[in-house]
């Protein structure tokens, strides 16, 4: 494995101005959040379960109606333009993808009409389309194997190679990706975020990942930002997170070198110095 060596550009491709959510008209998730995606970058949205980090994604992708969700207040902007009242069509052809959580394949098709459905909304013709197929391919060669495999009878990781995938045959300026870690073996989450890394040096696709992982996603990304109960607490640069001792404890269970025990919660709370 080697950490994230990848050129930011200096350009903001994606910001999120203070934005609130709301969900059926009464409760509220998000409380101003704010942050930065600089093109061909990497940036991880950190948090516990519940932090608020779906929420952020789905508010970028536009896909909060569905859940009875709405933005009211603040903006988001894509290469420098509002992107907040656009449909989840619309952004899909201006670039923006989304990879949800739980992979999501449709199991019923083979691995390859997985990977062709992200094609739908292009106009670029077959041959451009079989040329990214060969390029998903070449990336993730486990799935050229199981091309006519259902995609529903493939492992959990298969089926998350399948996702990223998909997003790829869109032609993804930025992708979306939410718990890209979940539920898989260490090994292979190690095998997609590297993989993520190569996209993002050698396609120059931008990432916005959402992790629980936070000791995985630290050591790919370029920068953070930590969430919790709605609420940006923290930013910065990976290596600043990594060396914040805050983070070290709360988030990578370190301390000193040793393992914490959180089994003491009032004092667990008590230390969070940005709760205070």
């Amino acid at each position: 494995m080697s950490e994230a060596a990848t050129a930011v550009g200096s350009n903001t491709l994606l910001a999120i101005n203070n934005i609130e959510v709301i969900y059926d008209h009464v409760i509220l998730v998000l409380k101003g959040v704010s942050l930065e995606v600089p093109e061909q970058g990497i940036v991880a949205l950190l948090g516990a379960n519940g932090a608020g980090k779906t929420t952020t994604l789905k508010a970028v992708s536009n896909l909060l109606r569905a859940e009875r969700g709405d933005i009211t207040k603040g903006s988001i902007e894509f290469q420098g333009k509002r992107i907040d009242r656009l449909t989840s069509a619309e952004l899909v052809q201006q670039g923006v993808i989304q990879v949800m959580e739980g992979r999501h394949c449709f199991e019923h098709l083979t691995v390859e009409e997985n990977l062709l459905t992200g094609a739908y909304t292009r106009r670029d013709g077959s041959a451009a389309i079989n040329r990214d197929l060969e390029l998903v391919y070449s990336y993730f060669p486990r799935l050229e194997n199981r091309s006519r495999a259902q995609a529903g009878y493939t492992s959990g990781g298969e089926q998350q190679m399948v996702a990223i995938g998909r997003a790829l045959m869109s032609k993804p300026k930025i992708m979306l990706l939410d718990e890209p870690s979940m539920g898989l073996a260490p090994q292979l989450v190690e095998e997609i975020y590297e993989i993520v890394a190569r996209l993002n040096r050698d396609e120059g696709v931008t990432f916005l990942l959402a992790e629980q992982n936070t000791n995985i996603a630290l050591r790919y990304a370029n920068q953070g930002y930590i969430l919790e109960n709605g609420r940006v607490v923290l930013e910065g640069s990976a290596a600043e997170l990594r060396e914040n001792t805050d983070v070290k404890e709360f988030y990578l269970g370190i301390s000193e070198g040793e393992r914490i025990n959180f089994r003491d919660v009032k004092h667990y709370r008590r230390r969070k110095r940005w709760l205070t």
